[in-house]
């Protein structure tokens, strides 16, 4: 019998969404979900509201829920990390701190100053997680939701023995974003990317054998489509393709376009296109209303939405099960996969599903501009995953040094000032080695 572990499954909305995915499944009539959470109040909500699902599909499945992961993970086939250690009471630390010293961030999760913070206080738990379910679960897929995702993805293959997947909807949703810009179907459109999470590129773009950039570049001049996009038409305009990631989270993981005053007034727009600490603003806000949402749904005031969405783990779970192959986008090992970027590393390209799991597929060569900043993440990846699993605090000052806009704003000596300020304000939530 299929079962599906959840860890992390307090996010009680992102839970609900991929249990209704698989409930909606066709092929997959029953099996067990598990969740996992070490916070007790938002674990029973999310165990109440998957319930409810399972009645109103009318589904064989059932639910086993715990604080701890040891009595859930026996028996786990696929294993979903969505884990997210002690947000709350760093997320303004993560924002206001680099922002003393102008190092303006929009999302702060990925790189940068917050994204590496968020990872040393992650990964430790992280690296727990896989050796529990290298013990308890040694078959299980992981497929891992959380961010920084390149560097979830990069640690966990690294510490573990385990096969980890790493799962973003950034590409597909772009390309829908682009048929939209174009006043093209979607499905007709065919595309090509690869990259880094949220750093990937579109670099092929048709329509019936028609390459659309010329005509992107046509529909960019348009102020109503130019301001729904700002710095990712900059960035197709000047570095000749479109990235996969909001203008928001481009601007922050480029030197380009958040190091002066008179730039950020230029190119950044409200919320995801760019909004200063829109993140750290609204995180904790969003949050609570996620959890009112699934409270409203188990009291019966707020119908469920019985759809099945386009996240990729159902998608995964129905091509092992059934050997009905299916393609997605997904960040694994560098495996000579894209030639250029380097080999030890994780990369996002396009992946074949069947019962032998997930295979990546060659992608070949990335345009040199493009690989070249990729590659400057990839550094920063690098560098923060050796400090955790070395217990190396200069590693992790060092990833500081190379992220792209805290160099373009930053002196050596300031970033180091920085990194121990925040080194000092988290001190309670980081790992051992960093409070020296």
């Amino acid at each position: 019998m299929t079962k599906v572990t959840f860890i992390g499954a307090g996010s009680a909305v992102f839970a609900f969404e991929i249990i209704t995915d698989l409930l909606l499944t066709p092929a997959l009539e029953e099996g067990v979900f598990g969740l996992v959470d070490i916070d007790a109040e938002r674990l029973e909500l999310a165990h109440r509201i998957a319930e409810k699902v399972i009645a109103l599909t009318g589904r064989k499945w059932r639910v086993e829920a715990s604080t701890d992961r040891t009595k859930i993970l026996p028996g786990t086939n696929y294993l979903l990390n969505t884990i997210e250690v002690a947000g709350l009471p760093n997320v303004r630390h993560d924002f206001d701190i680099p922002m003393k010293y102008g190092v303006n961030q929009c999302i702060g999760d990925t790189i940068g100053p917050g994204g590496i913070f968020k990872a040393l206080r992650t990964l430790p738990a992280w690296i727990d997680i896989l050796h529990d379910t290298e013990r308890l679960a040694p078959d299980a897929l992981v497929m891992n939701y959380t961010n920084p995702m390149s560097l979830t993805c990069l640690t966990g293959v690294r510490a573990s023995t385990l096969p980890i997947v790493g799962l973003c909807h950034s590409i597909p949703n772009t390309a829908e974003q682009l048929a939209g810009y174009l006043g093209v179907p979607f499905n007709e459109l065919k595309f090509r990317a690869a990259g880094v999470n949220h750093l990937s590129w579109i670099v092929e773009l048709t329509r019936n054998g028609e390459d659309m950039y010329p005509l992107l570049r046509e529909k960019m001049q348009d102020p109503a489509i130019y301001e729904q996009d700002p710095v990712r038409f900059e960035m197709m305009l000047h570095l000749g393709a479109f990235v996969t990631e909001s203008s928001g989270h481009t601007s922050e993981y480029t030197p380009y376009f958040r190091k002066r005053p008179d730039l950020i007034a230029k190119y950044m727009r409200a919320e995801y296109l760019g909004e200063t600490g829109f993140y750290a603003a609204n995180w904790p806000t969003w949050r609570k209303e996620s959890d009112e949402w699934i409270t409203r749904m188990l009291a019966g005031q707020e119908e469920v939405p019985l759809e099945r969405g386009p996240e990729y783990a159902s998608y995964i779970v129905e091509a092992m099960e059934t050997d009905v192959p299916a393609a997605i986008y997904a960040n694994v090992p560098n495996t000579g996969l894209v030639t250029n970027l380097p080999q030890d590393g994780i990369v996002e390209v396009r992946c074949l599903v069947n019962r032998d799991g997930v295979q990546p597929t060659h992608f070949g060569k990335l345009p040199t501009q493009l690989a070249a900043l990729d590659a400057m993440h990839m550094a920063v990846h690098d560098l923060v995953a050796t400090s955790v699993l070395e217990g190396d605090r200069d590693a992790a000052c060092h990833a500081l040094m190379l992220d792209p806009l805290t160099a373009a704003v930053c002196s050596p000596a300031e970033i180091r000032q920085m990194f121990e300020e925040m080194a000092q304000a988290e001190a309670p939530y980081l790992p051992d080695w960093m409070r020296v």
